[in-house]
């Protein structure tokens, strides 16, 4: 309840993503469909920063001791997922259907991208949440979500841009071992999440 009142950060995750790509169609107007699909996931990572990363560096401390009183740690911590969860697939639907306004759509299998965008939306939420939790902890936030952040997240999105090239090819298949692979790690974050938070919550 307490995030949907902060209505402010929603709108200002909302504007960044409509002036982000009217600045893209006003540059590239009709990309090719490799260059628009590498966008899209540039995008979507941006906006995971955003929308996702701030909802641990933006609590205060008072705020935080408030929640400490109040719920314990894996409560705390699997609300925080499960709401950024639904905040960023509801940002990445929103990008797509600019990102297909504005760029128009190359789009082969708009079934399996839209199953893709939420996957990959869920699995940003869930590692940008989980390295918030950390960094909040930290007194170089900024400096501690890049150096954690980046070098896991560029490996998923190379991963899920190789995965989403099948959406642009009527005869490619997506394989699904790699989708497998994606949820299973997206498990492991979560289950890391609720061993590890707890010590965070002491300090």
């Amino acid at each position: 309840m307490l995030e949907i009142r902060q209505q402010y950060s929603f709108y200002g995750v909302l504007l960044y993503i409509a002036a982000t790509i009217f600045v893209l169609y006003m540059a590239l107007e009709t990309p090719e469909s490799n260059v628009w699909n590498g966008l899209f996931w540039v995008i979507q990572l941006f906006i995971s920063i955003n929308a996702v990363a701030k909802s641990f560096l933006q609590e205060s401390r008072g705020r935080m001791l408030y929640f400490y009183s109040i719920a314990g740690p894996r409560d705390f911590v699997l609300a925080k997922l499960m709401f950024n969860s639904l905040l960023m697939l509801l940002m990445s639907l929103l990008s797509l259907a600019l990102f297909s306004l504005f760029l128009g759509s190359p789009i082969e299998k708009a079934g399996v991208f839209i199953g893709l965008v939420l996957l990959g939306g869920w699995s940003l939420s869930l590692v940008f949440t989980f390295l918030a939790a950390i960094a909040a902890k930290a007194q170089q936030n900024a400096a501690i979500m890049a150096i954690l952040g980046f070098p896991i997240i560029i490996p998923q999105l190379l991963l899920l841009m190789r995965l989403s090239n099948a959406a642009f090819n009527e005869t490619m298949r997506v394989p699904v071992t790699t989708v497998l692979l994606l949820v299973a790690l997206d498990a492991m974050v979560i289950l890391l999440a609720v061993i590890l938070f707890p010590f965070l919550w002491k300090d």
